[in-house]
């Protein structure tokens, strides 16, 4: 093989790259001395953590995925009520932690409401709910300029129904990142 071979084959490079590594590794490791008390000169190898990759756990910072994921999105009310309930307040402190964390982040409150009573009831009471939400959030610490409310009373239901159950989750205010 002459000296042109080599460097025109780049397999023939690789390897011997490698075997000259290979080598070299080799005599490190055999060149270790030893003091009079028995113990090598050389210091103890540290272990080096594992080199991870880049990988993004989760949804981006400010997001709506992000708000759900680490503060959850929705507070529910009791019947004819915009009263917030204990429940309700833990949520809402767990939304405003999420708010001061991301700064740049501005919401919108819908408050909702149940199909039972009119429209026009319906809208207020929705009304009532995200105003609620909001000046709760407001007396944590977050901006009120930050915040916007709107009702859509009865006319976005998230569960279907003529029941308890329907109801209750119908009966709500929800945050959504704009």
């Amino acid at each position: 093989m002459h000296s042109t071979d080599i460097k025109t084959n780049g397999v023939g490079v690789k390897f011997l790259t490698m075997a000259a590594m290979v080598t070299f590794l080799g005599a490190c490791a055999s060149n270790q001395t030893t003091s009079s008390n028995g113990m090598s000169d050389m210091p103890e190898a540290v272990p080096t953590p594992a080199v991870e990759e880049a990988v993004v756990a989760g949804p981006a910072a400010g997001t709506q995925e992000h708000l759900n994921a680490n503060a959850g999105d929705r507070v529910y009310f009791a019947y004819d009520s915009s009263e917030l309930s204990v429940a309700a307040r833990n949520s809402l402190q767990a939304q405003s932690k999420w708010l001061r964390s991301n700064g740049g982040a501005k919401v919108v409150l819908q408050g909702h409401a149940d199909e039972r009573g009119t429209r026009e009831y319906n809208l207020a009471l929705g009304e009532r709910r995200a105003a609620a939400a909001k000046n709760y959030l407001v007396a944590l610490g977050v901006s009120p300029s930050r915040i916007s409310i709107i009702s859509y009373g009865k006319e976005r239901p998230v569960a279907l129904g003529s029941n308890e159950r329907a109801w209750a989750k119908n009966r709500r205010a929800v945050m959504v990142v704009n």
